[in-house]
């Protein structure tokens, strides 16, 4: 199953214009006080908080999301992807703490993308093997789980010489595929508090700038993609 089919054109922007309001609308129609984690910040004055600057202006521009993604001639593949796995966290982050309120045991008892698709929780700590939770208590689990690896300076480093680790991008495939199921719930179980807001068009945008960006890099296996394949097809032809 993809985008619900109740909703057609789904992308009903013109893409410059969405790029240029979708900004100003995460601010406006989700309120950061339902923002579900506390958002990341890059400190200013370093390279990444540049790297940042420089992708938010390029998004903001209006230009092809396909050349938005591409990696900046002279720059570290592996900052640029910190850059984006942050930025993606905090949007991801912003639009599940909208819906969130609505997302409760007993209308999501399962971390789930429709009948087809159900998602398990396993981290080797607490939950050594694969766990049926509601979806709320995944949301909460992934979220603590994401917030503790990109805030690891042996893992995301910050300061400047610091090496990232040799399996960065292995640990950044892994937390890009578990945000991808958070697009997955939210579309097939959510979307309609989503248009009920006026902002099926900007959690599009955002969902595509994703897609590009982990297509661009093979960051998450084709075969992860499959709940959302037929939507997401029709909408990046």
């Amino acid at each position: 199953r993809g985008f619900p089919d109740k909703y057609p054109g789904i992308f009903p922007l013109p893409l410059p214009l969405a790029l240029n309001r979708m900004a100003l609308c995460l601010g406006q129609v989700f309120s950061k006080d339902k923002t579900f984690r506390p958002r990341k910040r890059f400190e200013p004055g370093t390279q990444r908080f540049e790297l940042y600057k420089k992708a938010q202006a390029s998004l903001k521009s209006g230009l092809d999301l396909r050349k938005v993604v591409q990696l900046p001639e002279g720059e570290s593949i592996n900052d640029w992807i910190a850059v984006h796995v942050v930025d993606f966290f905090n949007r991801i982050n912003l639009i599940y703490g909208t819906v969130s309120e609505f997302c409760t045991e007993r209308s999501c008892p399962v971390m789930s993308g429709g009948q087809r698709y159900e998602y398990r929780w396993q981290d080797g700590h607490l939950y050594k093997k694969p766990t049926k939770l509601p979806a709320l208590q995944y949301m909460n689990l992934l979220m603590d789980w994401i917030e503790t690896l990109i805030n690891n300076e042996n893992i995301f480093p910050t300061r400047i010489g610091v090496p990232f680790p040799k399996n960065f991008q292995q640990v950044c495939k892994k937390i890009l595929s578990r945000l991808f199921r958070v697009f997955v719930h939210v579309y097939i179980h959510h979307f309609d508090r989503i248009c009920s807001m006026g902002a099926e068009a900007h959690i599009n945008t955002c969902y595509k700038h994703y897609y590009y960006f982990i297509t661009e890099f093979s960051l998450i296996e084709h075969s992860e993609l499959e709940p959302l394949r037929n939507s997401t097809s029709s909408v990046i032809n």
